[in-house]
């Protein structure tokens, strides 16, 4: 297929686009780099440094584009919260723009990425259920909201267009593929952020909350390989129909605690992690994680690498080649 991923060059989007060309497909990215990184992409993609509201000028009718995967877009929750207007415009003004042109270019593909986080697991719930895709919706922050609203504005556009899509809704994306790793700024996830620890860029890590009704007293996500997240996208591509609309969770449907994930670094790296406990943050959920039925059962998708431990190492040895730890 020929396909343009939007926002290409960051984490998810660039393990992506490293697959889609190994496959076999034509690849064009745009990304404007305010949080992605030029030297991700593989030197078979076209590259267009655009913001993605002005995507029209590559997605046109001439260009013959197959599909679009739609990865741009602004993802920090705090950030989202203290400047919303700035996240309605990235996130949703962004993805209008890409139906937009989609219409007028009359692509007939698009793969959308999501997350879990519009769902809201009961924080007081002493034996959670797996989240499924029919789980009510509830963002309970402006990020997760703007996603809500794209899944909604997509699912209209197949029905009043005949396009087909898929959104993907994310758990805990983690890990690394070589030197395709996490580097936000400011960095806000779990595991990298313990690493940081580990490596020395922190003095310790704030703990939150360590009184939940879990197996160790904190709190429970599901974290799925990056790699492994990013082949779901290719299946999904495969398994578009005309004017259908499907939403797919990608997780491993296991969870992992605070503190599991804290001595899985600790394991990895033979490094000391010191950890200051802090009071639970409000809207924390205690138990979070993914039923991965429909994934499965539709798409043929199973992760390869599921353990905690290789997600780990992975972004362990990314972390020390990106940051220079030694």
């Amino acid at each position: 297929m020929n396909v343009l991923v939007t926002g290409g060059a960051g984490y998810i989007g660039s393990v992506v686009t490293h697959q889609l060309v190994d496959a076999g497909h034509d690849v064009t990215v745009v990304d404007d780099l305010s949080t992605g990184f030029a030297e991700n992409l593989p030197e078979r993609a076209t590259f267009h440094k655009l913001p993605v509201q002005e995507i029209a000028s590559v997605l046109t009718p001439d260009a013959g584009f197959d599909a679009v995967l739609h990865f741009a877009g602004k993802i920090e929750v705090a950030e989202s919260v203290a400047r919303p207007d700035f996240y309605w415009y990235e996130n949703v003004i962004g993805a209008y723009h890409v139906l937009s042109a989609m219409r007028a270019a009359g692509t007939p593909r698009l793969i959308f990425s999501s997350t879990a986080s519009i769902y809201r697991a009961d924080p007081t719930e002493s034996s959670p259920e797996p989240l499924r895709e029919d789980a009510p919706p509830a963002p309970l922050n402006p990020y997760a909201a703007t996603k809500l609203s794209v899944e909604m504005m997509i699912a209209a556009h197949c029905t009043a267009y005949g396009i087909g899509a898929a959104s993907l809704r994310y758990f805990n994306a983690s890990g690394a593929v070589g030197m395709l790793g996490e580097r936000h700024e400011p960095e806000s996830h779990l595991i990298p952020i313990v690493l940081q620890v580990a490596g020395g860029q922190r003095d310790m890590l704030l703990l939150y909350g360590d009184d939940y009704p879990t197996v160790d007293g904190t709190c429970v996500r599901d974290y799925v390989h990056v790699a492994d997240l990013a082949s779901a996208h290719l299946l999904a591509l495969d398994a578009i129909e005309p004017g259908a609309y499907e939403l797919y969770n990608l997780g491993t449907g296991v969870g992992h605690s605070n503190k599991q994930v804290i001595d899985a670094v600790r394991e990895v790296t033979g490094r000391p992690v010191p950890v200051t406990l802090a009071a639970r943050r409000p809207g924390d959920p205690m138990v979070s994680f993914a039923a991965v039925d429909k994934a499965r059962t539709r798409l043929g998708w199973t992760p390869h690498r599921p353990s905690l431990y290789d997600i780990v190492a992975d972004a362990w040895e990314f972390h020390r080649a990106a940051f220079g730890v030694r």
